[in-house]
C-alpha cells in the first residue's frame, strides 16, 4: 500500500471554498448543494458542513472578496473610469466570485447583504476620494450604473453590449460616472 501525503486542514478548507465559488458562480445559490460542493472538491460532505456549518455560512466565505480599487486622489475627473473601470472589469471577469454574488442578492438576503457590506467598506470610502460631498450617496449612485452593466453584459449578455470592447463601455460609462462623482447633488 502506497503511502499517502498526510492531508492538510488548510488545504482542503482551500478546495472546498474553490470548488463552492466555481459551483456558485456555475449554478447560482438555488442549485448548489453543500454535497455538490463536497464531490467537487474530493471530500465528504460531513467535511464540508464541520468547515462551514449552513450554506450561508459557506456562500458568505466563498463571496469574500477584496476590490482593491486604485486609490483615486489624484485622479482628475475625466480619467476616473479609464482607473476606474479596468479593475471592475478584472473583478467581473477573472474567478466568477462576483457575478455568483450578484446573482444571488436578488434572491437571497443573506447574498444581498454581503453586496451591500461591499459597497459600504470598499467603494464608498473608495470613492470619497473624488467626490467632494455625500459620498456614500454617489457611491450607490455609481453602483447603480456598475451594477446594471454587470447585470446586462455578464449575466443577461444583452446584445451589443456584451460584445462592446472595455474601451467602448469606459468612454460610454465614463461621463456618467464623473458627473454622480463629481457634479453637484440637487
Amino acid at each position: 500500500m502506497a503511502d499517502r501525503p498526510p492531508r492538510s486542514a488548510t488545504a482542503t478548507r482551500t478546495r472546498i471554498l474553490d470548488a463552492a465559488r466555481a459551483q456558485f458562480a456555475a449554478d447560482g445559490y438555488d442549485r448548489t448543494t453543500m454535497r455538490s460542493v463536497a464531490a467537487t472538491a474530493g471530500v465528504d460532505a460531513a467535511m464540508v458542513v464541520r468547515y462551514f456549518r449552513t450554506k450561508e455560512a459557506l456562500f458568505a466565505e466563498a463571496a469574500t472578496f477584496e476590490l482593491d480599487i486604485p486609490d483615486l486622489t489624484h485622479v482628475p475627473p475625466e480619467r476616473i473610469a479609464e482607473v476606474l473601470m479596468p479593475r471592475f472589469f478584472q473583478v467581473w471577469e477573472e474567478d466568477g466570485t462576483f457575478l455568483a454574488l450578484m446573482r444571488a442578492a436578488a434572491t437571497n438576503a443573506a447574498a444581498a447583504t454581503t453586496m451591500q457590506q461591499v459597497f459600504a467598506t470598499q467603494v464608498a470610502p473608495a470613492l470619497a476620494a473624488v467626490s467632494p460631498d455625500r459620498y456614500a450617496e454617489r457611491a450607490a449612485l455609481v453602483g447603480t450604473q456598475v451594477l446594471g452593466l454587470v447585470f446586462g453584459r455578464y449575466i443577461l449578455a444583452v446584445p451589443p453590449l456584451a460584445e462592446m470592447t472595455h474601451e467602448q463601455l469606459v468612454r460610454w460609462v465614463g461621463p456618467t460616472l464623473r458627473r454622480y462623482l463629481t457634479e453637484p447633488l440637487g
